[in-house]
């Protein structure tokens, strides 16, 4: 099969080398041309996912007409603030037949507030299959066959199904969904509370303060992602606790790592001095507090992870104004 992966950061360049290395004629596209040079001359993206040795048959393209032409399946794996540009002018250059576009990517469009999916539904030409594919997925650990379950979802179960066998390794474990909305909200709205697991842990908080967070982020994610049409089910899943548990703990979460940064008392822009790979969490907790306010949903914690983002308020200040809100039920 021929694949085109759109994107060249770490988990763009995981998925092309599983793709690869499972025997797919595989281009990754990269804007960057060091990556592009670095991928073909060396079998390296020093970049973004510095130390892996990729597979001798992965091709990278800094022409995004080249990289697409003739893919059979095509990777949206761009940050959310890009998709939209980077997948239009990829539109332009979509074999007649309709390939399969999968979206990997896990944030929302700040603009629109708009996920993912629905971006794509815009700009591919119409009846253009689209599956999206999420889950607990650290792109170092995959690029080192460690055993790793996702789920692929469409609203038609069998383009869900199409995207499973395309991925599916004997390491890298597929499962198929049809609740789109869940999967892509859920991909997103966990790095807002990795985000917030990284501050309590930069704050030198401990196990009880982390486990309530993830716990109650889990519901605040639950309760928007089900008022935008979600199924509440798929949040206990892979895509939702899952990936929740991964980035709010993993010490190879770039959310994470950005919180324990402010946590230990940097601003925002101190923290992301220097690194090139996006942060999609920032960008998402502003996305699901105007997404929260338009709906009517009760977002604490992302408001507070806000807060300290955006108008440098004290983290711990923060905590205290969470921890002394009105009390209530659990389950409301």
């Amino acid at each position: 099969m021929k694949v085109a992966v759109i994107g060249g950061g770490a988990w763009g360049t995981a998925l092309a080398d599983l793709l690869a290395r499972k025997g797919d004629q595989v281009t990754l596209w990269a804007r960057e041309a060091e990556v592009v040079d670095g991928v073909n001359q060396r079998h390296v993206n020093d970049m973004f996912l510095p130390g892996a040795s990729l597979a001798p048959a992965l091709r990278a393209e800094g022409d995004l007409a080249a990289a697409i032409r003739g893919a059979e399946t095509v990777v949206s794996v761009a940050p959310s603030h890009a998709v939209r540009p980077v997948m239009a002018e990829a539109a332009r250059s979509l074999d007649r037949s309709q390939p399969l576009v999968v979206s990997a990517s896990k944030g929302l469009d700040p603009d629109r507030l708009e996920r993912p999916s629905c971006i794509l539904a815009e700009v591919l030409p119409h009846g253009v299959p689209v599956a999206v594919l999420s889950g607990p997925s650290f792109a170092w650990e995959v690029f080192q066959q460690q055993p790793t379950a996702v789920v692929a979802a469409a609203t038609d179960h069998s383009v869900a199904q199409r995207a499973q066998r395309v991925f599916s390794t004997a390491y890298f474990r597929v499962y198929s969904h049809t609740d789109v909305v869940g999967v892509e909200l859920a991909g997103a709205l966990k790095n807002v509370i990795a985000l917030a697991a990284g501050i309590l842990e930069g704050l030198g908080l401990g196990f009880n303060t982390r486990a309530a967070l993830i716990t109650r982020g889990l519901a605040e994610m639950t309760r928007l992602g089900v008022k935008l049409g979600a199924q509440p089910i798929t949040f206990a899943g892979l895509a939702g606790m899952g990936d929740l548990i991964l980035t709010a703990t993993g010490a190879l979460s770039r959310n994470r790592t950005l919180g324990v940064a402010l946590g230990q008392g940097k601003t925002l822009e101190q923290a992301l001095a220097g690194k090139p790979a996006v942060v999609e969490g920032v960008n998402t907790t502003r996305t699901a507090v105007a997404l929260g306010e338009r709906h009517g949903v009760e977002l604490p914690i992302a408001r507070e992870v806000a807060n300290v983002l955006f108008k440098n308020k004290p983290p711990r200040q923060a905590i205290s104004d969470l921890m002394e809100r009105e009390l209530k039920a659990e389950t409301r």
